[in-house]
């Protein structure tokens, strides 16, 4: 863990430079030679459980959650809940996308009614940067299957062949009355619209096939382009130098004595530093949530090794069915610099000196000698636009300082562009003391926090008295 270490402290040591006031470490330096791994995953039922959150592995075997084990995303539409999320990036690295089924277990939502008659959308959010993400849309993928009653398991792969996405998902379309679950695909370029949905896998007589993800293979390794792992009774390898070309059953891992009654989620990784790869499964069946198995070729199943008990480690949450994204040194930079921990902070009144910013029931005030953690922040980059911060709460991981009605106010960050423009602020010198700081607003930018009979605010500065009232000190946190 001492690289992890090592790649935190520099991104903590430009967080903290921002705050003080000193030049900031350009987000696109690289902080270590070997940049790291970036899994996008969910990680049980209910509504908190089935969003997007991320991990991340300088290894490739040991991870850490980010954003303190909080949700990065939350799903607003559909079924406001998300499952099995697929991240993908663009060839050029401009753009990413994360993919994900419109499925909410447990909060308003059973099985049965998912299997028979579930959301026929995926979940799509974008990003230029991993950073800043748009707000979610449904695309509409199973509605054009006829009898088709859900949309489950999405995933997407770069095809050179048609210079556009293959996208793809399990569909139930029942036969004779009984659930059987495809594979469909589509082409897309901008996870907005589709071509008509075609049959990409189906297995013999009421098999169903659900989980399938594609990893393609450097010249030299195996015999095929492209191997691909589904979850169909068992964890089946197939291989094939076409996306959509004819697939090889290559065999499966049953003799590892992992099976389809086992696990699920099948989820590839390559490593950065050498031919080998991790093919992480999820441990549905006792609830353990992901495990990886290594090869050093993913076509022959012979070669698959579940690494010995201590070689890895899967952080404090569960990570369930996702995808991994080999990082850039720049995009680990941002990463890192958006959703590690850093240090907490407090806000001290400039003309109430024994005063801290405090929230207190989900309001927010200044209050007399607070020292516990409803008076500590993180300034973090800020959710919205470039140079900013956002205060995120210590004891209440994903909930910000948000102004509604220019009132201010403690909530969980719903993911939205509203709710990212609210929460974030320029830090500038202080309108009373230049030696202290003000903290202007993004979105009315005429406006600054101030405190007005203790309570705070976001006002207009016009008086003396509003700049001693919008003026603080960012103290170490206790």
């Amino acid at each position: 863990m001492s690289a992890l270490r090592a790649r935190l402290s520099a991104i903590l040591l430009a967080a903290c430079l921002l705050f003080t006031g000193q030049a900031l470490i350009t987000p696109d330096r690289a902080a270590a030679a070997d940049p790291g791994y970036l899994m996008t995953h969910f990680i049980g039922e209910g509504s908190n459980g089935q969003q997007i959150y991320f991990s991340y592995s300088t290894d490739g075997l040991n991870w850490t959650d980010l954003n303190g084990g909080g949700i990065a995303l939350r799903s607003t539409v559909g079924t406001k809940g998300v499952r099995d999320p697929a991240l993908v990036r663009s060839p050029n690295g401009d753009k990413y996308w994360i993919i994900a089924t419109d499925l909410c277990i447990s909060c308003g939502q059973n099985w049965e009614a998912a299997v028979y008659n579930g959301s026929r959308n995926l979940v799509v959010w974008e990003s230029t940067d991993l950073i800043n993400w748009s707000q979610p849309w449904l695309l509409n993928v199973a509605g054009a299957i006829p009898d088709g009653r859900n949309a489950w398991a999405p995933e997407a792969i770069w095809d050179p062949a048609s210079n556009d996405y293959v996208l793809y998902w399990a569909t139930n379309k029942p036969v004779d009355g009984v659930k059987k679950h495809r594979i469909y695909y589509a082409h897309t370029s901008d996870f907005r619209s589709i071509t008509t949905p075609q049959i990409y896998i189906e297995r013999p007589g009421m098999q169903e096939i659900i989980d399938t993800q594609i990893v393609e293979m450097p010249a030299g390794v195996g015999n095929y382009r492209y191997v691909r792992a589904s979850g169909d009774g068992q964890i089946t390898l197939e291989g094939s130098n076409s996306i959509l070309g004819t697939w090889t059953n290559l065999g499966n891992l049953s003799g590892i004595g992992l099976t389809g009654a086992q696990v699920e989620g099948p989820m590839w990784m390559k490593f950065r530093d050498r031919n080998e790869w991790a093919l992480y499964l999820d441990q549905y069946s006792s609830g353990r949530g992901y495990m990886p198995v290594t090869t050093t070729n993913p076509s022959a199943p012979g070669t698959y090794r579940i690494p010995a008990s201590g070689t890895y480690s899967m952080g404090v949450t569960k990570k369930r069915h996702g995808s991994i994204l080999n990082l850039t040194a720049a995009e680990e930079s941002r990463v890192l610099a958006r959703w590690s921990d850093i240090p907490a902070n407090r806000l001290q009144s400039y003309n109430f000196q024994d005063r801290y910013v405090r929230h207190a029931n989900f309001d927010v005030r200044i209050d007399q000698n607070i020292t516990g953690p409803d008076a500590q922040f993180r300034l973090r980059p800020g959710l919205a636009g470039s140079g900013t911060v956002s205060f995120e709460s210590v004891n209440y991981r994903g909930y910000f300082l948000r102004h509604s009605g220019y009132d201010f106010q403690l909530v969980r960050n719903d993911g939205t562009a509203q709710f990212a423009a609210d929460a974030t602020f320029r830090q500038v010198a202080g309108l009373a003391d230049a030696s202290w700081s003000s903290f202007q607003s993004y979105n009315h930018p005429d406006r600054y926090i101030r405190h007005y009979a203790y309570q705070l605010r976001l006002d207009p500065i016009t008086t003396a008295t509003g700049r001693s009232d919008a003026t603080f000190r960012v103290t170490k946190g206790l």
